[in-house]
């Protein structure tokens, strides 16, 4: 259902039958977006004007770019929505302003440290995936791509008068990193979690855009018939595919927890069902439930969650925050190892998991990780303890007269100016 007053309108981005990931020209693909966007987007702001009702902004997202051109040729305000922690963003902007060489000295050094002025010590295991050059993916055309975007999103920012950047973040998260660079006004906007989950002013506000798949929800039913903080919940995203042995070590280690469970094990893009293949499918059906989607805030926000097994992506990492979910942290590629640094570092809310020389995760170690997060001890008590916080500043700042109220009202007069004047 589409919210009242919000408008979709599609073009084609000349791959109508999809692609997979790695396995197309990436320049060829960013150069076709670029320009069958733009030009979409330039019809739909001229016609707009014509029909007396005048684009006043635009908000676009990392690898959007050429929005932002557009707008420059309109004379439209144009604001970018970074949709990772702000942590991220200044990591990206230091690499490119004059710390290039020093982060590109620690990525063959698992020992070797970096300090980037407010940010947390980070090693190599720390970094955006794409910026570790031992990483076999870092020379791909794809991921040398997204870098080669990022630079060309910081110098459209450094182009402008007054760039601002909406940051799926909270003031009480991320203070110092949001107020770190003088020249670039980083606000803070998130969490951005349906309303019905947080402030219950809207309780139909329960959709979430994120959500691709969706099949029978008979595990809410489920999570009901379970004990308060006694589930464990698995869930890799949308986009993270495991490998078979992969697959079979995190089954031997929920088995090895003895605890509930609810796994999310998506099918293969052959439409072949992993949990079909598992060897050990009758005991894990004993003992918790494997399903191909679910709604992730609504099994976040049961009352019967006691720990996330998660990839760390952002939306999923900033979910456990707001609904205080402890996390045992199985971080994959892109952002991911950054916001696992973040969740076991800083905000102290969870526990990373360490791979073998193969890069697999052993049972064992997942069972131990588990253990730590939901077996009673003092370092799993202050998780619950911090995740429990940051829960409450969360629903702190959206709340009328939070910071986030403030923040968005701030930057809606801000873009009223810039148009008028």
């Amino acid at each position: 259902m589409t919210p009242e007053g919000l408008t979709f309108v599609f073009f084609s981005d000349g791959y109508d039958d999809g692609f997979k990931f790695g396995h197309i020209d990436y320049e060829h693909f960013i150069s076709e977006l670029n320009d069958r966007g733009s030009k979409k987007l330039a019809q739909l702001i001229t016609a707009s004007a014509e029909e007396g009702n005048p684009v006043t902004g635009l908000i676009y997202t990392p690898l959007q770019t050429w929005v932002a051109k557009v707008a420059q040729s309109f004379h439209i305000p144009s604001t970018l929505l970074w949709p990772q922690p702000a942590t991220l963003f200044h990591i990206y902007f230091y690499y490119f302003n004059g710390y290039g060489d020093i982060i590109r000295s620690i990525t063959n050094d698992p020992s070797c440290l970096v300090e980037l002025l407010v940010l947390p010590q980070l090693s190599s295991r720390d970094l955006p995936s794409f910026l570790v050059h031992s990483n076999p993916d870092s020379d791909s055309k794809p991921y040398k791509g997204l870098l080669l975007s990022i630079k060309e999103l910081l110098d459209t920012l450094n182009e402008e008068a007054n760039p601002r950047i909406l940051v799926n973040t909270f003031d009480a998260l991320e203070p110092e990193v949001l107020r770190a660079i003088e020249k670039l006004n980083l606000i803070a906007i998130g969490p951005l979690v349906p309303s019905a989950f947080l402030d219950r002013k809207h309780p139909s506000n329960t959709s979430f855009g994120a959500d691709l798949f969706q099949k029978s929800r008979d595990y809410l039913e489920w999570l009901d018939s379970k004990l308060e903080s006694s589930v464990v919940y698995v869930s890799f995203g949308s986009m993270a595919i495991l490998s078979k042995r992969q697959v079979e070590e995190i089954a031997r280690g929920l088995l090895e927890s003895h605890r509930p469970f609810l796994w999310v094990l998506r099918a293969t893009e052959n439409g072949e069902k992993e949990e079909d293949e598992l060897s050990c499918r009758e005991e894990l059906d004993q003992l918790g439930m494997i399903v191909p989607w679910c709604c992730q805030v609504e099994v976040l926000a049961h009352p019967s969650l006691g720990c996330f097994v998660s990839h760390c992506g952002w939306n999923s990492s900033l979910e456990c925050l707001v609904f205080g979910v402890p996390m045992v942290c199985f971080p994959q590629s892109f952002d991911q190892p950054t916001n696992a640094k973040l969740i076991e570092d800083v905000f102290k809310t969870g526990v990373r998991v360490t791979m073998n020389e193969e890069g697999i995760v052993e049972g064992e170690e997942i069972q131990r990780c588990i253990e730590v997060v939901m077996g009673g001890g003092e370092k799993g008590k202050e998780m619950n303890k911090n995740a429990k916080k940051w829960r409450d500043l969360a629903k702190e700042a959206v709340r009328e007269g939070g910071s986030v109220d403030m923040n968005l009202r701030a930057f809606v007069d801000e873009v009223e100016k810039d148009f008028i004047g």
